[in-house]
């Protein structure tokens, strides 16, 4: 059976030549505007988002009523998902798990930027100062980790590695049952006391209605003022205006963020001046590889989807993740 797949993206892009590998006769339109797609949407059974959300998607949806599959290059979804979408009876497929590992390693990094205070480090080599200071030992202390998918596990995996004792708090807890990486998981309704017990913090919820400004001046207050906060998942988990007020205050020792309210965060924001903040500009899982290993995994999909095999990663449209 012939295919036609709409890719939405920037046509120059040069992961896009590896769906050379598709069957041959496989039909292929490549876009980032509508005209793109005029004579190929309506014998379209595949859309794949490559770098467009739903302001091109949800218009070409309308145009594509054979569609039979969705698959979308990011594991978030907030940027995706559109009313019409859900109520789609159209599956729905994302890229998690082909960046997590990155980002485990990521959050692994901030817990040890902090416990070893690097910038310190850094700031006294640069002054020509020799100034001994004490360290922390991550293997006696705590992570708790928001939001137990993918990222999270991989996060869990490398800390456990370290020694550390790892506390998982999640929407379902049943679904971790005898997870070798983590010590406790607890439901969302068990946040506060489990940020109590928690020397660092790593936030890897996917952005909901449910999620966001979960992180907000409550959760941080109940951290101990010796705690980090790290954030990978989306910004708006995180209440900037809540984190930004206790960052100034000290009311915790720091935090590492990779995902932002508005990004690029724009110039004179708050965060660029902070010595107690790990800025990186969502790029914690740009390895060299990233958007290759995406692109595989989508013909690793397609071949899947041809075969009439079960697709992975179908994503739950009514819970945004």
């Amino acid at each position: 059976m012939a295919h036609t797949i709409l890719v939405l993206a920037d046509p120059t892009e040069r992961e896009l030549a590896l769906l050379e590998q598709l069957p041959s006769e496989t039909t292929v339109a490549v876009g980032n505007q509508l005209d793109a797609f005029a004579r190929t949407a309506g014998q379209a059974d595949v859309i794949f988002s490559w770098s467009y959300g739903r302001s091109l998607l949800a218009p070409l949806l309308e145009m594509a009523p054979n569609v039979r599959w969705i698959h979308s290059r990011s594991a978030g979804l907030d940027s995706v998902l559109f009313p019409e979408l859900i109520a789609s009876p159209v599956p729905l497929t994302n890229g998690r798990g082909v960046f997590s590992q990155s980002l485990g390693e990521f959050a692994l990094a901030a817990v040890l930027y902090f416990a070893k205070d690097l910038r310190r480090m850094i700031r006294n080599q640069m002054a020509g100062r020799w100034d001994q200071f004490d360290v922390d030992e991550i293997s006696t202390q705590t992570l708790g980790i928001v939001g137990y998918g993918d990222i999270g596990r991989a996060i869990a995996q490398r800390a456990k590695a370290m020694g550390m004792q790892v506390l998982a708090v999640r929407r379902n807890p049943a679904r971790s049952n005898g997870d070798a990486f983590v010590d406790e998981v607890h439901g969302m309704d068990e946040l506060l006391p489990v940020l109590a017990r928690c020397d660092h913090i790593a936030v890897a919820a996917p952005l909901t209605p449910d999620t966001q400004g979960l992180i907000g001046e409550r959760a941080i207050d109940a951290m101990k003022p010796t705690a980090t906060l790290i954030n990978v998942g989306r910004g708006p988990v995180i209440d900037e205006a809540a984190l930004i007020a206790a960052l100034r205050a000290q009311r915790i020792k720091g935090a590492a963020l990779d995902v932002f309210d508005e990004e690029p965060l724009p110039a004179g924001h708050p965060y660029y001046s902070m010595e107690n903040l790990l800025l990186s500009p969502h790029c914690a899982d740009h390895t060299s590889t990233w958007l290759a290993d995406a692109m595989r995994f989508f013909l690793e999909q397609f071949e899947r989807y041809r075969k009439g095999e079960p697709l992975e990663n179908i994503v739950d449209k009514q819970a945004g993740y």
